[in-house]
């Protein structure tokens, strides 16, 4: 979990200074204000997709995507540890 933590604080903020710094050499009649409102649009819409692909595996890696919890299978007596906690 962390490793993909560490590699998105580094993929997101890369793949902005690429777009900007590409958008800077490929039209510098642009502002500085242009070119931010465009690397920020395209790092969010990757973003976006990555997020909605990520959805996508876990409903079709699930039966039931309200009932059924992988970590409720390795996890049993942590799971019944924490609703007993919860009432």
């Amino acid at each position: 979990m962390l490793l993909t933590l560490a590699w998105g604080s580094l993929f997101f903020p890369g793949l902005f200074a690429l777009c900007t710094w590409g958008l800077r050499r490929a039209r510098p009649e642009w502002t500085d204000t242009d070119r931010v409102t465009i690397s920020t649009r395209l790092v969010s819409s990757v973003q976006a997709v990555l997020a909605t692909g990520s959805g996508i595996v876990i409903i079709r890696s699930c039966k039931d995507v309200i009932t059924d919890r992988g970590l409720e299978k390795t996890l049993g007596t942590f799971s019944s540890a924490a609703s007993s906690w919860r009432n």
